[in-house]
This record gives C-alpha cells, structure tokens and sequence, in this order.
C-alpha cells in the first residue's frame, strides 16, 4: 500500500470569464507529489505552470474560476497558507513589504503561525538569516528590502517562506530574475534546505536544466494542458510526448557547434495523441 501523498490534484480546471468571453488557463490537470517528493512544473510562458501552482496556494483572483480536485491527504487538516504551505516568488522585490524591515517581516511570521514571542521570533529570524547566508545577520534584520541586491532578496524571501516549517514549499520562478551565477548559488542552497528539512517541493520553471537539477519528478504544460509527467530522470531522458521533445531541443549547448538555425517549436495537435501512463514511483 503507497503512503498518502502530500498534494493530490485531480480534474483541476482554471478559467476566466471577462466581457463575456471565458478563458480556460488550465484544463483538467492530474498529479501527485508524494511526501518529501521534489516535482517540477515545466513549459512555455503561458503554459499554466503559475496557474496550478496559484491554484494549490489557493491564491488565485476572484474572477478564476476552479474545478476538479486539490487535497492535501497526509495533512491532519486544511492547510494553512504561511503554515503549511511556504512560498517564494518571482519576484522578491514584489513580496517583501518595503516599509517593514526584513526582521519584522519574518518574525510576523514566526509570531502569527509558531506562537512566539517577538523577542524570540527576532532571535530565529537572525538564525534564519544566517542559515540564508546574509551577511550580518543580527544587523540586517534592521534594514529594508531595498538595501539588499536581488539575490539577497530571494533569499530573505526564502527564509520568510521557511519560518514556520511549512511541509510544502512552493517556489514560483524564484531564479528568472537572476544572473547565471547567483542563480546557481540560490539553487544550490534550496536545494540543500529542502534535504535537511524533509520538504516536499513544488518548483515551477521554464529552466529544464534547473529542473532536472532540483525534482525527482516532471510534469510538462503548454496551453493549460498537462501532456507529460512522470521521473525526471524518464520524462527528460526519454520524452514522449512531441512537445516536451520539442521543448528539449531548444536547450542551447555551449559545448556543441552552432547550428544553421535554432530549434522552433512547433504548434501540437493534442488530439492525436495521448501520452502513455508512466508510474510516478
């Protein structure tokens, strides 16, 4: 018998409905991530990677509208956003509130979801900023947003995302907005958080390298439609479906010659093909 996983999502469907005119930004998803499991969204801008992941967070606008099934069976109850859930963004500018110090923004969450008190949430948001690698931890808990550079934000962010030992954490892009080497470093450092917390990862990209990097598992959109997941180490190595082959070719190499023209993804039927059920072990 398979262990209850941490996130089952079944029938998922997002759609917006202005003048008149209904938007589908998601048909119909499927998927699980197990408890401590690493799964990473993939596929074009637009393809609906934000949308499910928006939609998990239950942080979709007003005039979404959601259909089918999302359930968190090993949770003892519903959870909580800040809790339970962490989540990091794109852009780290855009989640950190700038007249608040980046101290006060972390102990909020320290005091609101763990009970402590401010004194002692101070104390673990300088803990937290060390663990983050922010220099001068007990001094930067009194400066703002703006006084750090983007790296550093996301990774203040990041620590915010982590106060309250959330089971899943979310992380939405959280590298587009950084140079290759700061990127590194940051993935590098999630990746080891979420090894020694136990966390079960949600990591939405376009990167396949950084997906492959991260997530033990893959499911691949475009259009709003799921058309492949399962191992990293099968959906990459061995895709079946036109499109997630299509997406891998456009991979530059720098090791290999340039070719006469870049690789083009073309416009897929979806409906001559079904890609086969791969086990998600």
């Amino acid at each position: 018998m398979h262990p209850a996983p941490l996130l089952s999502v079944r029938g998922l469907t997002v759609s917006y409905r202005r003048a008149g005119q209904c938007t589908t930004a998601l048909a119909g998803a499927d998927l699980d991530l197990p408890v401590g499991g690493r799964l990473a969204l993939i596929g074009e801008s637009g393809s609906g990677k934000s949308t499910l992941a928006m939609a998990v967070c239950g942080l979709l606008p007003d005039s979404a509208e959601l259909t089918g099934h999302i359930a968190f069976p090993a949770l003892p109850g519903n959870p909580v956003l800040g809790r339970d859930i962490g989540v990091v963004f794109q852009a780290p500018g855009g989640s950190l509130n700038p007249v608040l110090t980046i101290g006060e923004q972390i102990a909020e969450v320290l005091v609101v979801h763990r009970g402590l008190g401010w004194r002692a949430a101070k104390a673990e948001a300088i803990r937290l900023l060390g663990r983050m690698q922010i220099p001068d931890p007990a001094g930067s808990v009194r400066a703002y947003a703006h006084q750090f550079s983007g790296g550093q934000r996301q990774r203040i962010a990041l620590a915010a995302a982590l106060a309250a030992s959330p089971a899943l954490l979310v992380a939405d892009e959280p590298t587009s907005a950084l140079d290759s080497v700061v990127q590194g470093e940051l993935v590098r450092l999630l990746d080891a958080l979420v090894r020694e917390e136990g966390l079960s990862l949600l990591f939405i990209s376009h990167d396949i390298a950084l997906a492959s990097d991260l997530a033990d598992q893959v499911a691949v959109l475009r259009g709003g439609m799921l058309v492949e997941a399962g191992p990293a180490a099968a959906v990459l190595g061995a895709p079946a479906h036109p499109y997630t082959r299509a997406l891998i070719a456009t991979r530059l190499d720098l090791d290999t010659p340039p070719a006469a023209r870049l690789a083009e993804i073309d416009p897929v039927d979806f409906s001559v093909f079904r890609p086969p059920a791969r086990t998600h072990g």
